[in-house]
């Protein structure tokens, strides 16, 4: 990913996050992450995202996925003895599949990427729309998609710690490499 990509990639994000209604800094709006897990298919797997706080305590953010943008499915295990990450989902605009742990659907609305396929292996669907929330426990294997307008998603959640998080596909990095 070069940094044109990633300028590219927060507009996209940043309008989007004006049509939720979500008003950033300029400096908020310069640190908008594009991760693109390292798989070069952004548009297909990654995420936009904004971190307003992370302490021991809790942490607090934005999600921006656009339409049909995948996160990679994850899971976010114990570390240091802590227990992992619980996240709370609240849809802000747009609609967003989420797939966790549990009875798998019949059919899926989401459309799983192509290439990675095997990697996506829990089936249990939560459509989430504007006002609605879903809480996922710790160490759950979890992945979303935006839908076909694509989503704003708040996550408000324990400690985050993105560095530990376990994807089921072992090709991805989590931290962005960006070139120039």
């Amino acid at each position: 990913m070069n940094a044109k990509e990633v300028r590219e990639y927060q507009q996209r994000a940043l309008e989007m996050l004006r049509a939720a209604g979500i008003v950033l800094s300029e400096d908020e709006a310069a640190q908008i992450e594009v991760a693109d897990m390292g798989l070069g298919r952004l548009a297909q797997e990654g995420l936009q995202l904004i971190t307003y706080i992370n302490t021991d305590r809790y942490c607090a953010k934005e999600l921006v996925i656009l339409p049909g943008q995948t996160c990679p499915e994850h899971r976010h295990p114990p570390v240091q003895g802590q227990p992992g990450k619980q996240e709370t989902f609240r849809c802000r605009w747009g609609e967003a599949w989420l797939y966790v742990e549990g009875a798998p659907a019949e059919r899926i609305q989401a459309a799983i990427p192509g290439q990675s396929k095997p990697y996506y292996t829990v089936r249990h669907e939560i459509v989430l729309k504007p006002g609605e929330q879903y809480t996922i426990p710790p160490n759950t294997l979890h992945w979303f998609q935006a839908g076909p307008e694509g989503a704003v998603v708040s996550e408000f959640s324990s400690r985050s710690r993105d560095e530990s998080d376990v994807f089921t596909n072992p090709g991805i990095r989590r931290e962005p490499v960006i070139s120039e």
